[in-house]
């Protein structure tokens, strides 16, 4: 299999502040201070590319760090409450870098010496004294923020969250600079997932590329023998191949099966390539068995080595899903083409899946290829991808549109467990959710989602959340 694609890392922001005032009466304190945001800029370090400001403490000073960060156009912007400083150094700042704002307070003692304290090592330790200020300024100014408390040194919980907000910068960037292509048009009728072009790009900042069948059907037919044959070893070497098995529209795979999927698999790459994408959502109803209708029905093997690759691959032209499916990849939790298949109200789980690509580094052991006679509601046959997710926690991720326009985040998390599921070609999971599957179906449904959404691996409600705060869409969790 290809090597995955690799996204840069965020730009992460930071600025301390103090009290110009302090300096003279207090000779040692801003070399302190100081010390503990070097600190701090080190750690971020293992996260991103770090861009700082340094401790500010005068309107002159706010100036010259709002020009620096303005021009690292940074992702994420760490606001370092050193010691108490006036909210007027800092909201001059946020307002001209326009990132996100997290305000941290982080305490360098976890607790003081109350009978020998000094005034100065009181300021030394007084975080969360200005913090309050802070958010009361931005609130009133119309800024979103987010704080993080805690000690400076030695404490999981804090880390744990600034790590996690820097994670989720990257997916942001990641999102913001994704190419998505779009190629063919919905499968008529479904109207929830009819996507607004517009909205996903004013709205998330990414770039959608309309493509046709024929740029697909173009590279297809230019692979050469030598490509098709090293990607039926590709094929041979990631799937195991299943014989027909029960249902009566399977069959066995022969060679011209494999190679066609291969041949197709070789224009994919190529599409990837020739536009950069980074997504693609896609499909085409063919007519009569043209060579569109055998080019699409032939994509299945060839999508989930893209979306193993971190180029997921969202079927029936949902775009919203490719959104949901790029989000999870970049999370480094999969992100597999799902919906939910059926509720077993005996053992209370759901089966999730679908006829699409699958997330091939989340399966849980070797993924099959099933050849199909027909693809049932769709047009032509070919290899199909059947397998399941890892067992263990997972989540899912649905991106859905509400009535005023407005992108919506919705997710869950639950447990793959193990058990017989379907052998139809299909991929296909045991997922239980903490809420029995009749309730989960009812609450999932009554946030008005697009029936698709994308599975992966981990508990992943936070970062989720993180992400969408990021981006500024609203993000709903069913539990």
């Amino acid at each position: 299999m290809q090597p995955r694609r690799i996204e840069t890392q965020p730009n992460i922001g930071i600025f301390g502040i103090g009290l110009a005032a302090y300096w003279p009466q207090f000779p040692g304190l801003h070399d302190r201070l100081t010390t503990y945001l070097r600190s701090i800029e080190a750690l971020l370090e293992a996260w991103g590319t770090v861009v700082s400001g340094g401790l500010v403490d005068s309107a002159e000073a706010a100036a010259r760090a709002a020009e620096r960060l303005g021009q690292a156009q940074v992702d994420l912007l760490f606001v370092y409450a050193a010691t108490y400083a006036t909210s007027s150094v800092v909201l001059p700042i946020v307002q001209q870098v326009r990132a996100p704002v997290i305000l941290l307070n982080l305490q360098p003692t976890a607790a003081l010496d109350y009978e020998r304290i000094t005034t100065e090592e009181w300021l030394a330790n007084c975080s969360a004294c200005c913090v309050p200020e802070l958010g009361g300024a931005l609130t009133r100014a119309g800024i979103s923020y987010k704080v993080v408390s805690g000690a400076l040194e030695h404490d999981e919980r804090a880390w744990g969250e600034i790590e996690a907000w820097c994670r989720a910068a990257g997916v942001a960037r990641a999102v913001r600079r994704a190419r998505f292509g779009f190629l063919g048009h919905t499968y008529p009728g479904m109207l929830d997932m009819y996507s607004d072009f517009t909205a996903i790009s004013g709205q998330l900042g990414s770039n959608i590329d309309v493509l046709e069948i024929d740029d697909l059907v173009a590279r297809v037919r230019a692979a050469t023998p030598e490509q098709v044959r090293a990607k039926v070893g590709e094929l041979r070497e990631t799937f195991a191949f299943a014989d027909a098995g029960i249902d009566p529209i399977a069959a066995e795979i022969e060679l011209e099966d494999l190679e066609w999927s291969a041949r197709v698999a070789v224009g994919l790459d190529a599409l990837v390539q020739d536009y950069d994408l980074s997504a693609l959502a896609y499909y085409y109803r063919g007519l009569e068995g043209n060579e569109n209708e055998q080019v699409t029905a032939g994509m299945i093997a060839g999508n989930s080595l893209l979306t193993a690759r971190g180029i997921p691959c969202s079927g029936e032209g949902d775009l919203k899903n490719a959104v949901a499916m790029f989000v999870m990849d970049r999370l480094g939790a999969g992100g597999s083409f799902t919906e939910i298949y059926a509720m077993d109200l005996v053992e209370s789980f759901l089966l999730l899946g679908h006829d699409g690509p699958m997330h091939l580094a989340i399966a849980e052991g070797r993924p099959v290829l099933r050849k199909l006679k027909l693809y049932h509601g769709k047009r032509g046959f070919g290899v199909a991808v059947e397998c399941k997710v890892k067992q263990g926690a997972v989540s899912i991720l649905g991106v859905t549109q509400q009535q005023d326009g407005r992108l919506k985040f919705l997710t869950g998390e639950g447990e793959s467990i193990p058990g017989p599921t379907f052998k139809i070609g299909n991929t296909n999971s045991r997922i239980r959710f903490r809420l029995d599957p009749a309730s989960f179906v009812n609450r999932w449904t009554e946030e008005g989602p697009t029936h698709h959404c994308a599975l992966g691996i981990g508990h992943q409600g936070e970062m989720l959340r993180n992400v969408g705060h990021l981006l500024g869409v609203m993000t709903m969790s069913v539990a």
